[in-house]
């Protein structure tokens, strides 16, 4: 499912407009993207739960040429699955 048919699903089950729908979807996905940047978690209860972790500095091997290179540390965010996505 692409966004288009996620927001058209939503729209249905609302019983709302299809821009009504991609509106309210962009700003909610604006917002945990904003909090997620200011270094806060987002729990959406039962759906998902993004949080920021540190991915530490590494020494990776370049397949192609098989140099090493120098990977420097970094912010990640990870998401796991909440219950209501349990198959």
């Amino acid at each position: 499912m692409n966004k288009l048919e996620l927001v058209k699903a939503a729209a249905a089950k609302a019983e709302v407009s299809n821009a009504l729908a991609a509106k309210v979807l962009d700003a909610a996905l604006e917002a945990a993207v904003e909090a997620v940047k200011k270094g806060e978690n987002v729990q959406l209860v039962g759906y998902a739960n993004l949080t920021i972790v540190n991915k530490p500095a590494r020494v990776a091997k370049n397949p192609r040429t098989g140099a090493a290179i120098n990977i420097p540390a970094k912010k990640a965010v990870k998401i796991k699955a909440g219950a209501k996505f349990a198959l």
